[in-house]
């Protein structure tokens, strides 16, 4: 029995001098969870956001990796799909969490998914960095473990309502079209208290279910109030399908805008001509000029890099998801620790330069500093109308 029992204990130390030995040699690495919808009606978004991480992630890897006090941790991103279903995008945040055991967090796409799927990073109180979640309705929960990289919705409308404003004589009347949805309908609700803070007249406020395909009822009430600004909140899928059916039904006005899908190439592939003068505005645009703390370092550096990887430009998605990473090696180098609790900390304090603007986080988590660009189609192509600094041309009006 003394044998035996010595022969076990011999084989149990030889099992945990392996194991000890095998996590010492196995590499550092950060893990970082992503919930994205990879498949669904959100999908063409999902691959935006993947296109920043993955340049982020290249980025870092090529220098060696993110450096915490005399190491340097590769990064490693896990993707989930959560198939455009905000419900799942919880259960797929968790999961990453438990069982992936990532370090941190990236956040689903959009308000309402972010929202949802943000109590998972309070709950284990792990950092989620969310790069497209706007709505104020995500940031009232008192959580202190979710940052946004996007300023609220209304200063993309107060935004584009001044330029409109001082840009134009006839504008009176405007009629607002939205996708029920968190983000969609958040936006909606700001741009109907911007147009009426400045004496417009909101004539048609319609909401549209999720899914729908056929918006004719709608756009028929709208052009019986003859609005001069027509106003169309949703995803880009459903903006391509509004935009159609519009010029369809030989409907216009002088000023057309839509949120988000105009930043996109993919609603100027998809609208050819019918794309032209359609105005937006979004939370960054290629032509901005910062320069950065981050590894990235200038606007100019980051354009160039997301180029040679992707032989395209970066719209607003792109960049916010890569500033997520960013601002997340930010942080995790300024206390030299992946401890949860302490880079929690770092964000929450942090007050830095990036290649995407000025990261500072308000007492809610959501950035404070940015200001948003508003751009037109025109030619074919986003061209921005404010702010000054940046301006690349004015404001073109459609003639009925």
């Amino acid at each position: 029995m003394k044998i035996l029992s010595t022969a076990r204990n011999l084989f149990a130390t030889a099992v945990m001098t392996a194991m000890a030995t095998s996590a010492a040699a196995a590499p550092d690495v950060i893990r970082i969870g992503a919930p994205i919808p990879l498949t669904g009606a959100l999908s063409p978004e999902a691959a935006k956001l993947q296109s920043g991480y993955d340049l982020w992630v290249e980025t870092v890897n090529k220098s060696g990796g993110i450096k915490v006090g005399d190491k340097k941790f590769k990064v490693e991103m896990v993707y989930a799909d959560y198939q455009s279903n905000t419900p799942k995008a919880v259960q797929t945040t968790e999961k990453l969490v438990v069982q992936d055991k990532v370090n941190f967090l990236f956040s689903p796409l959009g308000s309402g998914a972010t929202k949802a799927a943000s109590s998972v990073a309070e709950k284990y109180e792990i950092p989620m960095l969310a790069p497209t979640a706007s709505s104020d309705q995500v940031y009232d929960q008192g959580y202190k473990y979710l940052f946004g990289l996007f300023t609220p919705n209304q200063s993309l409308t107060n935004s584009i309502t001044d330029l409109v404003k001082a840009k134009t004589k006839n504008v009176e009347k405007v009629a607002i079209l939205a996708r029920n949805d968190l983000f969609p309908l958040s936006i909606a609700q700001e741009m109907e208290k911007s147009a009426k803070a400045r004496n417009l007249d909101v004539v048609f406020f319609e909401k549209f279910a999720v899914g729908t395909m056929d918006h004719a009822s709608s756009l028929t009430q709208i052009k019986a109030k003859a609005p001069q600004w027509i106003f169309v909140t949703g995803y880009l899928n459903d903006l391509i399908l509004v935009k159609k059916q519009l010029t369809d039904l030989g409907i216009k006005a002088p000023v057309v805008t839509m949120l988000a899908g105009p930043a996109y190439k993919e609603f100027v592939a998809a609208l050819g001509n019918s794309a032209e003068n359609v105005s937006s505005v979004a939370w960054w645009h290629p032509a901005v000029r910062y320069n950065g703390k981050d590894l990235f370092g200038t606007t100019e550096n980051f354009n160039a890099a997301y180029r040679a990887k992707y032989k395209n430009e970066a719209d607003y998605a792109a960049a916010s998801s890569a500033a997520a990473g960013a601002v997340l090696q930010l942080a995790i180098e300024r206390v030299n620790s992946i401890d949860p609790k302490k880079v929690r900390d770092a964000l929450a304090s942090i007050n830095e330069m990036t290649f995407y603007g000025p990261v500072k986080f308000g007492s809610n988590g959501q950035i404070t500093d940015l200001e948003p660009p508003v751009f037109q189609i025109q030619g074919g192509k986003p061209v921005i109308l404010s702010p000054a600094a940046v301006s690349q041309g004015n404001l073109a009006l459609d003639v009925k």
